[in-house]
């Protein structure tokens, strides 16, 4: 099933990258971004952590949640997290529940499958606002940021 815009978001039950469960639920009356990235520890994954949590003042302020998703597991996380100093969290979704039911796409690098960069707006009733696919890590968030205080001005 294909996720629609304007639609109820895929409800999800995720571990954090301290063992806490985190669910869409959490998110109620508030934006969230919920970016999937391929892989901790890697160059376009590590600018995309290091921005948003450079940024994060920004989306707090403008009420809005950011959350990272990708298959690598919670210790995986932690250390990615706790190297960079990250005060996002990050999702581990190593079954791909989320990553499948949101119809991430997966594409190869040097015979590796990797989950496509996707970012996802959610906003505080929990519907999917808009989707952007196959993302560049540099400067995304402040496309996202840009958008999402668009929609919260037609709101």
């Amino acid at each position: 099933m294909a996720l629609e815009v304007g639609k109820r978001f895929v409800s999800f039950n995720l571990k954090n990258q301290d063992g806490e469960t985190v669910r869409l639920d959490d998110f109620a009356g508030k934006w969230l971004v919920l970016y999937v990235y391929p892989k901790d520890d890697t160059p376009g994954c590590t600018i995309q952590g290091k921005s948003f949590t450079a940024s994060k003042k920004d989306f707090d302020d403008a009420n809005i949640s950011v959350v990272g998703v990708s298959e690598d597991d919670v210790d995986s996380h932690r250390s990615f997290s706790n190297k960079f100093g990250f005060t996002i969290d990050l999702l581990a979704d190593p079954n791909h529940e989320l990553l499948e039911a949101a119809g991430v796409g997966r594409s190869e690098y040097k015979g590796t499958m990797y989950w496509d960069r996707t970012s996802f707006v959610i906003d505080p009733e929990g519907n999917l606002r808009k989707m952007y696919l196959k993302v560049q890590p540099e400067g995304h968030e402040h496309v996202l940021l840009n958008d999402i205080k668009e929609m919260q001005a037609e709101d």
